[in-house]
C-alpha cells in the first residue's frame, strides 16, 4: 500500500465517531445480568465473546456460566451510548452513565454478576 493510500485511510479512521456507554449481558437461562461501562462500544461484545471463549473474561461467575451453557444463553445489549468527542473526563461520564442501571437493576447475587456497592 502505498504513502497517500495509507494516509487517506488513516484519516477516514480518525474521522469515525466513537462512543462509550453501558452494556449488559443477560443469561437466559437464569434471567442473571451483567452490567458494565466502557469508554468504546465498537465492537464490543466481540470482544467480550472472544475473552469468554477463551476463558479469560474477568468475570468468574459469567465465564463459568457461558463455559456451562454456551452462547446460546446468553444475550447482548447497549444499554445507553453517548459519542466521546465531547466528553472531558471519560472515567466520571462512564460512572454516571452505569451508575442508575446498577440501581434499577440491581444485578447483585441471584439476580446479577456483578459485585455489590460498598456502602
Amino acid at each position: 500500500m502505498d504513502k497517500s493510500k495509507r494516509k487517506e485511510l488513516l484519516e477516514e479512521y480518525k474521522q469515525l465517531k466513537t462512543y462509550m456507554g453501558v452494556i449488559q449481558i443477560t443469561n437466559t437461562t437464569n434471567g442473571k445480568r451483567y452490567i458494565d461501562s466502557h469508554p468504546n462500544l465498537k465492537n464490543k461484545w466481540f470482544t467480550i465473546k472472544a475473552q469468554l471463549e477463551m476463558g479469560r473474561f474477568a468475570n468468574l461467575q459469567l465465564q463459568k456460566d457461558w463455559k456451562e451453557l454456551g452462547e446460546a444463553a446468553f444475550t447482548f445489549e447497549e444499554l445507553e451510548s453517548k459519542e466521546t468527542d465531547q466528553v472531558t473526563d471519560m472515567k466520571w461520564e462512564l460512572k454516571q452513565m452505569e451508575k442508575p442501571w446498577l440501581e434499577k437493576l440491581q444485578p447483585y447475587g441471584e439476580k446479577g454478576y456483578n459485585k455489590p456497592p460498598v456502602r
